[in-house]
């Protein structure tokens, strides 16, 4: 590095009397100044600490060009917004039961909103919950699975895992574009774990595998997925499954394949994946997911929280209130509530607290309810769960 050499001594010049010639500033003296300010500035340009990738939350870039800046953070906080592909990553948002007990291998359930349990054949049974255990400075909630009844012998057929399914549209830019997991885990089990990507059919899988290296202790994983997706098999680009994203507890033969690249089949990991429920007690947890484009993880992406609930009351709603009712009407607009968010498709409707009213209907067909059929009293109370999930 250097500092800026003047050349000129303008102060002497300034001294002359007037008249005299050399008080002139002459072109070339100028273009000498110019020359020795590009120089310093050029050597104060501090390229070797861009030679590398600074950690998660340090301002040092990790690349530069004249056209593309990959950084792990701006000023110690995350870069622009609405950069996270998976909606509730920290948990925080929880419509349904904050514990849910029973949950079998073979069980599609969701607990915290846009995750649930998913697989097929296991013999074992969980507890889901959203549980505020979390990493040490980390704020929201974690997502966790419980094991209440082992099962340790896992056949070719078991597989069990937590998934969060993506839409279509939120994928469209990740064909042949890198993109990055970043989450934290926990896990009573030490050893090789797996996270999966599978298309809707499911006909294209990507693994990777990452390691726990501590029992019951919150680490830190980024997984970096070089190209982006594959452009080969079927995929949904619209309002169905784009993408899953599954993190396996038990993975049988039958669902495993080799990492690091798109294979053709229906995979959740490798042989090496550790048996999650092969005891009672047993946990699994995660939090602060987070998939974005480019080869760098930044830190999670804190949105609003009014922001997160209405992304996922696109897939879910649970209304509770008091439904005002008019009269006596078999007219399906004689009670019509328009919803706070419209639903990705059209959605099914589930009456969890009876009222005195009639049926209820979609409407719109993804931006409304409404009541049909006679009512008996002036008014009732119910609670509704609207579900269009994918």
């Amino acid at each position: 590095m250097s500092n800026y050499t003047q050349s000129t001594n303008f102060a002497t010049k300034d001294a002359l009397s007037p008249g005299d010639p050399l008080k002139i500033v002459r072109g070339t003296e100028i273009n000498t100044e110019f020359t020795n300010i590009a120089v310093a500035v050029a050597t104060k340009f501090d390229t070797t600490a861009l030679a590398s990738p600074g950690p998660i939350g340090a301002t040092t870039p990790s690349t530069i060009s004249a056209t593309n800046v990959q950084m792990t953070s701006a000023n110690g906080g995350q870069l622009a917004g609405l950069r996270n592909r998976v909606i509730n990553g920290d948990m925080t948002i929880c419509q349904r039961a904050t514990s849910t007990a029973g949950i079998t291998g073979s069980t599609q359930s969701f607990f915290v909103d846009r995750f649930r349990t998913g697989g097929q054949s296991t013999t074992g049974v969980v507890t889901t919950s959203q549980s505020s255990d979390v990493p040490s400075g980390l704020y929201g909630f974690s997502s966790r699975v419980t094991v209440t009844t082992a099962d340790t012998s896992i056949a070719s057929t078991e597989v069990f895992g937590i998934v969060q399914p993506i839409e279509g549209y939120n994928i469209r830019d990740l064909f042949g574009t890198t993109f990055t997991l970043s989450f934290w885990v926990r896990s009573s089990k030490t050893g090789i774990h797996c996270v999966a990507f599978a298309n809707s059919v499911p006909d294209r899988s990507y693994v990777v595998e990452y390691t726990i290296s501590v029992a019951n202790t919150w680490e830190y994983k980024t997984i970096t997925v070089s190209g982006g997706l594959t452009t080969a098999g079927t995929w949904d680009l619209t309002n169905g499954t784009g993408i899953s994203l599954r993190f396996a507890l038990v993975v049988g033969s039958s669902f495993q394949t080799t990492a690091g690249a798109w294979n053709t089949g229906n995979f959740f990991g490798t042989s090496g994946q550790v048996n999650c429920l092969d005891s009672n007690t047993n946990i699994f947890a995660i939090t602060n997911v987070q998939l974005e484009v480019g080869p760098v993880a930044t830190p999670f992406e804190q949105r609003p929280i009014g922001m997160e609930l209405a992304l996922c009351q696109r897939y879910f709603q649970n209304y509770d209130g008091v439904c005002a009712l008019v009269g006596t009407s078999s007219a399906v607009n004689a009670n019509t509530r328009l919803l706070p968010v419209p639903m990705r498709a059209l959605f099914t409707i589930t009456q969890t607290t009876a009222g005195t009213g009639g049926t209820w209907v979609a409407l719109g067909p993804n931006k409304a309810i409404g009541q049909s059929g006679t009512h008996s009293a002036d008014f009732s109370t119910t609670v509704l769960n609207l579900s269009a999930e994918l």
